[in-house]
């Protein structure tokens, strides 16, 4: 049981990370939100839960014919823990928080969707981090599986749609010293993520550390 909570406090915090972060779906959630109110972002934070199906049951099915293959499994949790490097040395190193806001006709859910089916991040995040946590908790057991897709899509969604809600009532809601040292500190979660699956990899490898 205890592993199994594990999974889906890795899920809650990946999520947070992910739903709180600058990116194009943030920008259309924010964006969505000013100009239409809190509803509209609403319909933009859901989007994932409508095209990741696709995009985690394709990775899934690729990295499915690697998973008796150590060796590859490895290089991916390795080219996982460089992303999560790169996104946390970026976070720690973010002074300011810009989002270009566009005015365009609502149709928020569309432009949601749309937004995530092009953006790179939910791929990258699947192949590199997402699908290798996923084959550990096949190991555990297939509720360690659930509860980390949960707890992902819980927080990525719902810090979303807190976010619109926020920007809804204030617009100065992004400028504010709170939500920068909070983007801040997601760097050191993303770099002790990335130490977590630089050790699985080696181990994969068969280098202990």
């Amino acid at each position: 049981m205890y592993e199994i909570t594990e999974f889906l406090v890795t899920g809650i915090l990946l999520g947070f990370a992910a739903g709180i972060s600058p990116g194009p779906l943030m920008a259309i959630t924010i964006s969505e939100s000013l100009q239409h109110g809190s509803k509209e972002g609403f319909k933009v934070a859901i989007s994932p839960l409508i095209t990741d199906f696709l995009i985690v049951s394709a990775v899934i099915y690729i990295l499915m014919h690697f998973q008796q293959q150590n060796s590859v499994i490895a290089l991916i949790s390795l080219a996982g823990a460089l992303y999560l490097m790169q996104l946390g040395i970026a976070s720690l190193r973010t002074k300011n928080i810009s989002i270009e806001i566009t005015n365009q006709k609502k149709e928020s859910l569309k432009k949601g969707i749309l937004a995530n089916f092009l953006n790179p991040h939910p791929y990258l995040f699947w192949i590199a981090i997402g699908g290798p946590i996923l084959f550990r908790a096949s190991e555990v057991d297939r509720l360690a599986q659930i509860m980390f897709v949960i707890g992902f899509y819980v927080l990525l969604v719902g810090s979303k749609v807190v976010i619109a809600l926020f920007v809804g009532k204030s617009k100065d809601f992004l400028k504010s010293k709170y939500y920068l040292h909070l983007f801040r500190s997601l760097g050191i979660l993303y770099l002790i993520f990335a130490l977590v699956f630089i050790e699985q990899g080696l181990e994969l490898l068969g280098l202990h550390v």
